[in-house]
């Protein structure tokens, strides 16, 4: 038994009304960018199903040499399997209130983070999100900077309230 066992249950209920989704484009023509924040649900707060649109996380949901790796590989797969021409989609960066990256913003935080995991100063600094109107904003101009991603491709930035579950629209969707 393991802590998994009893959500093995739930995937039996799951199970039951389950249609795959083809593979093929994403039907909203989006991917988020979002934090791994478990208070966090996209599918729910977004309204997403399968087969909607990737959701690609990581801890405060900033913007990494790794996500726009895998944002320049979606461009590619769009293009070159699913035959998308023009604009090709929309990547949603999604900031949150109360994000646990925000203790990072202080310094002997931070140092302490760093020695305990091992993850060097400058790249822990990099996830905070203490100010989401200000992380989300910084991060849809670094996305729209980075050479990999393709003018086909456009970036808007918005932030959940954890304490309302509203999710507001911080910048519009735009493209290089």
């Amino acid at each position: 038994m393991t802590r998994l066992t009893p959500l093995l249950e739930r995937n039996e209920q799951f199970v039951r009304d389950y249609r795959p989704a083809p593979l093929s484009a994403p039907t909203a023509r989006l991917v988020v960018v979002t934090c791994l924040d478990h208070r966090i649900d996209p599918a729910a707060v977004l309204g997403l199903r399968p087969g909607d649109a990737p959701v690609i996380r990581n801890a405060g949901g900033r913007i990494t040499p790794s996500v726009i790796d895998d944002l320049a590989y979606l461009t590619f797969l769009a293009e070159a399997v699913f035959g998308l021409t023009g604009p090709l989609f929309e990547v949603a960066i999604l900031h949150h209130t109360q994000c646990g990256t925000g203790f990072l913003a202080d310094p002997a935080f931070l140092r302490q983070a760093a020695e305990a995991t091992g993850v060097e100063e400058p790249v822990l600094r990099a996830s905070e999100v203490s100010e989401p109107d200000r992380t989300v904003r910084e991060d849809v101009a670094h996305l729209l900077a980075a050479p990999l991603l393709s003018p086909k491709v456009s970036v808007s930035g918005h932030v959940y309230a954890i304490e309302t579950g509203r999710v507001t629209t911080v910048v519009d969707a735009r493209r290089r």
